[in-house]
């Protein structure tokens, strides 16, 4: 059974996601050094560009953050929508 936030195990703890990533506020400059190490430098700037995720209300990773959605929120988006490693997570 899992708790009542989507992507959490239960029994993994507050704050914690499958793979042991923690919740907790993230600076967009950590944002984007994921983005790239996952995607590439190049990549990962026309990924968020053109790529819709329908876990962000059918937004782009920069319409989102434009929207002032939460870097977390889009990374965690990211995360349910490409096979991050991780260690990125």
């Amino acid at each position: 059974m899992t708790s009542s936030v989507r992507g959490r195990a239960a029994g993994s703890g507050p704050g914690r996601l499958r793979g042991g990533a923690i919740l907790g506020p993230m600076r967009l400059t950590e944002f984007w050094n994921r983005m790239h190490r996952h995607f590439g430098e190049v990549y990962a700037e026309s990924w968020a560009k053109d790529y819709v995720i329908s876990g962000l209300g059918g937004r782009t990773v920069e319409q989102a953050l434009a929207d002032g959605v939460a870097a977390k929120q889009v990374w965690f988006a990211v995360c349910q929508v490409v096979d991050v490693d991780t260690r990125l997570r």
